[in-house]
């Protein structure tokens, strides 16, 4: 069993972690459906021997505790509970595709403790001034995200009628979404090491449920309880501009409104590019001198 903490308000969070024990610390977020198992490959571990690694699972996924009603904020306060069990001083937070909107809420609420963010591949908050937010979206996104906002109950109910089939087969996951797969994501996701982490990682994700899932799209789709433009800290954004499931336009609205943003962007990437590019992203969240 993975270590854990609890809530003020009772709920568990199960925690995990990865290399150097006195090394600098990065909290990294998962993305939707995830869990801590597959937020940070091993051999990115093994590159950065002075970096201490810290995941957990966000409310409702693997063995942490359903939060219902929770919003992408409340990844500020869980992240903050996890520190101080932890007994962290300030530390860096990289949040990749559902995890970096909830990345972004460290920033903006958390900006005492936080030294750097990095978000990659996130979406912007589904109020985003001037943003038509589904152009240029994958079609499973597209219905999986309408339905969440037109008939919850039904959406909650497919949800987890999908997560029963990935659980006896997590391939069945990147099957319904191979419609948004880029030429480079099927290339990525065909390495054996990393086809291994994502069906892991999903299995894991959903083991006891799909509330993870359900709870992570209805926060993503609900005011997220922080304004983007309010954050202080220095925020690297990542994305590739042939993403489907996070558009570019996304990424370019956030850019425009972060004030400390320095944006990245990969014109040939696709959405699992992030996989590659997360150890120059590193070396920007902490610098090498540093670790």
């Amino acid at each position: 069993m993975p270590n854990g903490i609890r809530m003020r308000d009772g709920r568990r969070l199960a925690i995990e972690e990865w290399g150097d024990p006195d090394g600098t610390p990065v909290v990294v977020l998962h993305g939707t459906p995830g869990c801590r198992s597959g937020a940070v490959p091993q051999d990115l571990v093994d590159a950065r021997p002075g970096v201490r690694f810290i995941a957990y699972d966000r409310p409702g996924y693997g063995d942490s505790d359903r939060g219902p009603g929770r919003r992408v904020a409340h990844a500020a306060r869980d992240v903050a509970a996890v520190a101080d069990a932890l007994k962290l001083g300030r530390f860096a937070v990289l949040g990749r595709s559902g995890g970096a909107p909830h990345a972004l809420a460290c920033a903006a609420l958390l900006p005492n403790r936080v030294r750097r963010v990095a978000a990659m591949m996130s979406l912007a908050p589904p109020d985003a001034k001037g943003l038509r937010w589904f152009d240029g979206m994958a079609a499973s996104n597209v219905e999986e995200f309408t339905q969440a906002l037109t008939d919850p109950l039904d959406f909650a109910e497919r949800i987890s009628a999908r997560a029963a089939a990935i659980r006896k087969d997590p391939a069945q996951l990147l099957v319904s979404i191979r419609d948004g797969l880029t030429d480079s994501d099927r290339r990525i996701i065909a390495r054996p090491a990393i086809s291994e982490m994502l069906l892991r990682t999903f299995r894991e994700a959903l083991r006891s449920s799909a509330y993870g899932w359900i709870d992570d799209d209805l926060a993503l789709l609900s005011n997220w309880g922080f304004d983007p433009a309010s954050i202080t800290r220095p925020v690297l954004l990542w994305h590739g501009a042939q993403d489907t499931f996070s558009p570019v336009s996304h990424f370019e609205w956030l850019a425009e409104r972060i004030p400390r943003a320095r944006p990245v962007l990969d014109p040939e990437a696709g959405h699992f590019a992030a996989l590659e590019a997360l150890p120059d992203v590193l070396d920007w969240l902490i610098p090498r001198a540093s670790a």
